[in-house]
């Protein structure tokens, strides 16, 4: 039982990069490849901080700011020099696994003894209830607040930069800038997906982000399924259920695991699994026609 409950608070403490994804995904319908480097970076960031005596509070407010200026390069790549959106994340992406190692000093950093989020907020006597509080905790805290930014009068003409470039432009709002911080927001989700990741695996590692984005497109295609199957219209209902689709994705490879798939395999079903949400819905359509 306490192996499905680590998957499930994996699947949460992913979900902020759920949230990330689903803003640049289908906000603004940028393909942002810079998941991989500020993923890490905020692991990266969290773990130098914490081995160098920093407070949680300080070390979260670092790596939300170190993985906002991620976005803010992939941004400024994207609308100051135009490139297209992918490149400019596999750009800003592969220049991050210099700057995260260089962060880090090295290639691993445990993270052992130390107080971490997850002790530092404990109610129950088992640590794996604790894991499971604060990545609850973080859900509600997070899904909550870009709702409320989603509905504020910014949150909508990001929307509507998303929806429609030129109408927004009409309107004499600034799309390059709506682009930039939208993409500065999105990588700050993902940097504090790698902020309780690495607390909850007790170290951060340079290789942790390597196809992580495919993970959370995963996760955001589960949800945007659900979102239209049930016909979810609340956007923060929407969150939730983008954040569920991390859930669902970890459990997924929990349930491979348990039935004796070889570790070796996982990435190949995870692949699979992305190519089945997204091929099922089309061959769906595709029939009806």
């Amino acid at each position: 039982m306490e192996f499905y409950i680590s998957a499930l608070v994996l699947g949460l403490c992913l979900s902020a990069m759920g949230l990330g994804i689903f803003i640049t995904m289908k906000i603004f319908r940028i393909p942002d490849i810079t998941t991989d480097g500020s993923y890490t970076l905020g692991a990266a960031v969290t773990a130098v901080a914490l081995t160098q005596g920093w407070t949680l509070s300080a070390t979260l407010g670092l790596t939300l700011l170190s993985g906002a200026v991620a976005g803010v390069m992939t941004g400024l790549v994207h609308t100051r020099l135009k490139i297209d959106a992918l490149l400019a994340g596999i750009l800003v992406m592969t220049g991050l696994y210099s700057v995260n190692l260089s962060v880090m000093g090295r290639s691993n950093i445990p993270l052992i003894n130390l107080e971490t989020i997850f002790n530092k907020l404990s109610i129950f006597s088992r640590s794996v209830y604790n894991e499971l509080w604060v990545g609850l905790l973080f859900l509600f805290i997070l899904s909550g607040l870009i709702a409320y930014l989603l509905r504020t009068d910014f949150g909508i003409a990001m929307r509507a930069t998303g929806n429609s470039e030129s109408m927004t432009r009409a309107l004499g709002i600034n799309n390059d800038r709506m682009k930039i911080i939208g993409l500065a927001i999105a990588n700050a989700l993902t940097a504090i997906s790698g902020f309780l990741v690495a607390q909850y695996q007790n170290f951060s590692d340079i290789n942790m982000g390597i196809g992580i984005v495919l993970v959370g497109l995963g996760s955001v295609l589960i949800g945007d399924a659900l979102i239209n199957w049930i016909g979810i219209r609340n956007i923060w209902l929407q969150l939730l259920t983008v954040m569920l689709g991390c859930i669902l994705f970890q459990m997924v490879l929990a349930v491979a695991l348990s039935v004796g798939v070889n570790p070796n395999f996982l990435k190949l079903i995870t692949a699979l699994f992305v190519l089945i949400i997204v091929g099922i819905p089309r061959l769906a359509r595709r029939r009806k026609h």
